[in-house]
């Protein structure tokens, strides 16, 4: 299927589908498991400084939150770009010398980008994030791979301005574009691009330092994160700073290096799995082994890229039987 023909199928689902967390429907809770249920509390040790590197005279990207948090520093207080897991969130804070967080985005909903969220919403932060993303971050939801549940984030934490295509705002001085990135890692995934600075934040959908995760769960496949990465290289220009969530700060030519990876992945694993091959199978066949870099755990991304675009398959074509 040619890329216009996918987005055209793709964008009708905006409207067209349901975006609520799928919960029991899909996957039950073992006999001592409950939604809701928790493991146990993480331990959150003293505060510490985080790297931080200025990748500008009023940006600074803080690392090891665990992934990246972008701070742009504006008259009226800092606006950050996620905030980093909740064990984290108080080095998070420390790094920013207490000044006041005024405005929150989150790229998607996984909690080691939305941790913080808490912290800094209490202390009256504005948290935007697309529409998807408030809502996975508004109710319990399993995870498969870990058989567990994860509790909806309290109201102080949960995202109160959202958005569905597009938007724009002002902070201080600096133009704030951002945008939906249309089932590229999960389904609500958006970018944030510090129009000003040239500073483009695309969470997970760029993944230079992990293998790139498809969390086909909650509606990502291999087809959106290819459009999704022309997307962003549509906006970018040679000198753009793009930020993944894990990783060093990427060039446009080196975002493009992985868009051409996982477009290769794209146009060998949809044939592949229309015709009914597993995620074995694709291993076994050598495509991991047609690119450029070395996976940690190519089956595990081979089984999401096949598991993702099985419930696309009436998008690409895919035999049932």
């Amino acid at each position: 299927m040619k890329k216009n023909e996918r987005r055209t199928i793709l964008k009708a689902g905006l409207h067209g589908l349901v975006t609520v967390p799928v919960l029991g429907g899909l996957a039950s809770c073992s006999d001592d498991q409950q939604a809701g249920e928790q493991p146990a509390p993480q331990i959150i040790a003293a505060p510490t400084r985080l790297p931080s590197e200025a990748l500008s005279d009023s940006v600074t990207l803080l690392s090891g939150a665990p992934g990246n948090v972008l701070a742009l520093t504006t008259d009226d207080g800092l606006m950050l770009i996620d905030s980093g897991s909740a064990a984290l969130a108080p080095s998070v804070q420390l790094s920013l010398d207490a000044q006041h967080v005024s405005t929150l985005f989150n790229t998607h909903y996984h909690p080691d980008q939305t941790g913080g969220n808490a912290l800094f919403g209490e202390a009256g932060a504005a948290i935007h994030s697309h529409e998807i993303t408030r809502q996975w971050l508004s109710s319990d939801y399993y995870i498969p791979a870990e058989d567990r549940w994860v509790n909806a984030l309290p109201g102080v934490a949960r995202p109160t301005h959202t958005f569905r295509d597009k938007g724009e705002m002002t902070a201080g001085s600096e133009t704030i574009e951002y945008g939906y990135l249309l089932e590229a890692h999960t389904r609500g995934d958006a970018y944030v691009f510090l129009r000003d600075a040239n500073i483009l934040a695309v969470g997970d959908v760029a993944s230079p330092l992990r293998d790139p995760e498809l969390d086909w769960y909650a509606g990502a496949w291999l087809g959106g994160r290819a459009d999704a990465m022309d997307d962003i290289l549509e906006l970018a220009n040679a000198d753009t700073l793009i930020v993944p969530a894990y990783g060093e700060v990427m060039t446009m030519a080196e975002f493009q290096a992985e868009r051409d990876m996982m477009w290769h992945l794209w146009e060998r694993c949809s044939t592949l799995v229309s015709n009914g091959r597993s995620a074995q199978d694709m291993l076994e066949d050598g495509v991991m082994d047609e690119i450029d870099r070395e996976f940690d755990d190519p089956y595990r991304f081979l089984y999401d890229v096949a598991k993702g675009l099985w419930a696309h398959y009436t998008n690409f074509g895919g035999k049932t039987v």
